[in-house]
């Protein structure tokens, strides 16, 4: 009976080899450690007749009551759907994985329900927030004492001005740019690639930083440097979105993703097609992108509530 941590770990060093970003190989990776756990300190009874008791358990003993009983279990720790969501989502491409490998014959984890999530509007800032914070990521010698203001400007110009993903930032070569046609080839989830325009102030910045930047080696492909000269990671970007966000709005909660939801919300506000802010954000389903429209809804009864008599 193949060995559930082995198949885990097998799993997981083939997201590794497939590239996918750091940040979703950590969370897939604490999600099925934290699986594993369950049905390990559990010592299913069939676990133990098949393997001894204490030993690990076997792929074999998890059907989809397991996976629900599992839920519950979350459920008790009084973790969130939207979590229980997250965690569900992993072990369902575990298993995908594993009927690909031919280790199971189906995906039992297909047939657990979804916990329903709560829906929420993201939280938006103002076209004017957004741009008293970018504006304020100013390179101006010793303003923040950061060791690369040019660099950080950067971010957040393309962070805004092309609602990228943190992933998506961090993961951009200098041949991805177009700047006669002011164009990036941008690689999204599942290493799906997209063509997202840039403006000007965005290829302004970014000559800066290039400027000052150490030149490029031919095996030295990434945009962004860290203080080491190599690639800047995803923690790292957030980190530096994190730092500006308190220091010039006093908000921390403010995240990289604060400035993709304010870069589509605001596109259509100002009149852009539905459709394509979707091909701009790289979302496969456009349910997916309709969730601005709930905002931009909200934005309206907020001030229908504030201005008419009759409200």
């Amino acid at each position: 009976m193949p060995d559930l941590a082995a198949q885990i770990q097998r799993f997981l060093d083939e997201l590794r080899r497939a590239n996918v970003s750091a940040h979703t190989l950590r969370n897939y990776g604490s999600d099925l450690e934290q699986f594993l756990e369950y049905f390990t300190v559990k010592g299913d009874p069939r676990c133990q007749a098949e393997r001894g008791a204490g030993l690990r358990p076997a792929v074999e003993i998890i059907d989809g009551l397991a996976i629900r009983e599992w839920l519950g279990h979350l459920y008790q720790q009084r973790l969130t759907a939207v979590s229980m969501r997250r965690k569900l989502a992993a072990v369902r491409s575990f298993f995908k994985f594993l009927v690909r490998e031919g280790v199971v014959p189906t995906n039992v984890a297909r047939l657990v329900r979804t916990p329903k999530a709560p829906k929420s509007l993201p939280r938006v800032m103002t076209a004017e927030q957004t741009n008293q914070l970018v504006d304020g990521v100013t390179p101006a010698a010793g303003k923040f004492e950061r060791p690369y203001p040019e660099r950080d400007l950067a971010i957040f110009e393309l962070l805004y001005g092309c609602g990228l993903r943190i992933s998506e930032l961090v993961g951009l070569n200098l041949d991805d740019f177009d700047f006669s046609e002011r164009w990036i080839r941008v690689r999204g989830k599942g290493r799906k690639e997209r063509q997202v325009p840039f403006g000007g102030k965005a290829a302004d910045a970014i000559e800066r930083y290039l400027t000052g930047r150490k030149p490029a080696t031919p095996s030295d492909r990434a945009l962004f440097l860290n203080h080491l000269g190599t690639r800047l990671t995803d923690r790292g970007a957030r980190g530096i979105v994190k730092f500006y966000a308190r220091m010039i709005t006093g908000d921390s909660s403010i995240h990289p993703h604060s400035l993709r939801h304010a870069y589509a919300t605001h596109l259509l506000s100002d009149g852009a097609d539905l459709r394509a802010i979707q091909e701009l954000l790289g979302h496969a389903q456009l349910s997916t992108t309709q969730k601005y429209t709930q905002v931009s809804l909200a934005d309206l009864l907020a001030v229908y509530d504030k201005a008419h008599p009759r409200s």
